[in-house]
């Protein structure tokens, strides 16, 4: 129990040192996933042998830099255990993006960033629970049913990476990836009391990840600290050839920099009002407004800010969005891989197919983005729906000029219950209010935990920057986590 415990960062100095090996963490994780998955379902695969690979060699390449063999030490994840939200492949390990259409599809490639983190020496520990291809607020539309909160298991983790948070919630892993759309890693991390990382569109290759809406989609992190998030971005970002959309330049060094940010001293933050409306639950109102004034007793100058097009962002994003899905799903017809539900000829061989390997929320989706790319509603809905975008990134592009970094809630309310939004999906889109705009303007965003509601369940503060400020971001995490500890905060854990 004490070593799950651990941050990922102290973890890797135990490992530097040898107060611990990796093979220990590792059992000392899958010991972990055993007792609690009963009850959460975190998970979709666990690697155990994998992991317990890897974990060997790791203790090996420390064990050549301590004798000398190697001048390099080893990087800092070398034999950390992660999980990996199951819509990015890893070699010989099934990907399903919780669908039941691609139940039985094994990918023979690593997505770039399970490749980084396999160079690093990083332990696989398997492959976490999400709704059907990301298609989700609460992880309920996973096709292998829902994931569960471990603060509450009557209550739902977030989605769409809601396996990745509760996996880290619960102490199974390290850190975990994840994917965020229009919300995916921060509405889950703030739901289940962690750090979620969405670094800017561009700055993480998304070669190997299972789309949902191209233009969206964005892999990040979650881990208990921001240090954590900053080690594994350190990893994970940088350009790819095999993806046109990374950004060429290298990254910075984000870990050497937090270790500089003592202090907010001239940081401009804007708070959004619109991010503070009626359907906001009293306790995440208050308690994000007292870790805004947290950041100001380190320095940091608070003023409103105004971003107008927020109540348009919704609407148009799921315009969009679905609109991708409808295009990029078209793909899982039963001819190349995944499920065939066959008949007596091709069209029966597709209806059937998508029929019965989709579930209901990827048809919805699918439905109502073929619906607004028909030729005669194009102009109305989708194109329309672009400009509103280019609007809602122009309302961020006029604050930045005023301020450096915007702060309010992830989330308008903490976790809901299991079930209590299922049958009503403009109640669960509302989930992702304050996400998605951020998704929309390909920006950085950063959940972080800030307090706990009155029935024991974390609320997430939420914030945003310019393009590639994921540095910045997470400075201003650091110096609140250095003055707060509602990181350390975990939910009960059983042995």
């Amino acid at each position: 129990m004490e070593l799950i415990e651990q941050s990922l960062r102290r973890a890797g100095d135990m490992l530097r040192t040898s107060e611990v090996s990796s093979v220990e963490l590792t059992e000392a994780c899958l010991r972990r996933i055993e007792s609690a998955e009963p009850d959460l379902h975190a998970f979709l695969a666990v690697s155990g042998d994998l992991a317990m690979q890897q974990a060997r060699r790791a203790d090996r390449a420390w064990a050549a830099w301590r004798r000398g063999k190697v001048s390099q030490q080893p990087s800092p994840l070398n034999g950390i255990p992660l999980a990996i939200k199951d819509v990015l492949c890893v070699a010989e390990l099934a990907a399903t993006a919780g669908s039941r259409i691609l139940e039985n599809f094994v990918p023979a490639y690593d997505a770039t960033a399970s490749a980084r983190l396999r160079a690093a020496g990083a332990v696989f520990l398997g492959k976490t629970n999400t709704d059907e291809f990301a298609m989700g607020s609460s992880t309920e539309n996973s096709g292998f049913g829902p994931t569960r909160n471990p603060w509450d298991p009557q209550r739902v983790p977030g989605g769409s990476s809601g396996g990745s948070a509760a996996a880290v919630a619960a102490r199974m892993a390290f850190g975990a990836l994840g994917t965020d759309t229009g919300g995916s890693v921060r509405q889950p991390a703030a739901l289940c009391g962690v750090v979620g990382l969405k670094p800017s569109y561009g700055r993480i290759s998304r070669f190997g990840l299972i789309a949902f809406g191209s233009s969206f989609d964005q892999i990040g992190t979650l881990t208990r600290t921001a240090e954590d998030a900053a080690l594994l971005l350190q990893t994970l970002a940088g350009p790819d050839a095999r993806d046109a959309t990374s950004v060429p330049t290298p990254p910075p060094d984000y870990l050497g920099a937090l270790s500089q940010a003592t202090d907010l001293a001239g940081l401009r933050i804007g708070v959004p009002e619109e991010y503070f409306d009626a359907g906001v639950q009293p306790e995440v109102e208050t308690r994000v407004r007292a870790a805004i004034e947290v950041l100001a007793e380190f320095g940091a100058e608070i003023f409103p800010v105004r971003l107008p097009h927020t109540e348009h962002a919704l609407p148009a994003y799921y315009l969009i969005a679905n609109a991708e899905a409808s295009a990029n799903l078209a793909r899982y017809d039963g001819m190349r891989y995944g499920q065939r539900h066959s008949d007596h000829n091709l069209w029966e061989t597709y209806v059937n197919t998508r029929s019965a390997g989709f579930g209901p929320e990827v048809k919805r989706r699918i439905m109502l983005g073929t619906y607004a790319l028909a030729a005669g509603y194009y102009d109305d809905y989708y194109l329309r729906a672009q400009k509103v975008r280019t609007l809602v990134k122009q309302d961020f592009d006029t604050a930045f000029e005023q301020v450096d970094v915007i702060a309010g809630p992830t989330t308008p309310t903490t976790a809901f219950k299991l079930g209590e939004k299922t049958d009503d999906p403009l109640q669960m889109y509302l989930s992702d209010a304050f996400t998605l705009s951020c998704n929309l303007a390909g920006l950085p965003g950063l959940s972080l935990p800030c307090g706990l509601d009155i029935n024991g369940l974390p609320i997430g503060m939420q914030l945003l920057g310019p393009a590639f400020a994921e540095q910045r971001l997470l400075n201003v995490a650091h110096v609140f986590q250095q003055a707060t500890d509602w990181q350390r905060h975990a939910p009960a854990l059983e042995n």
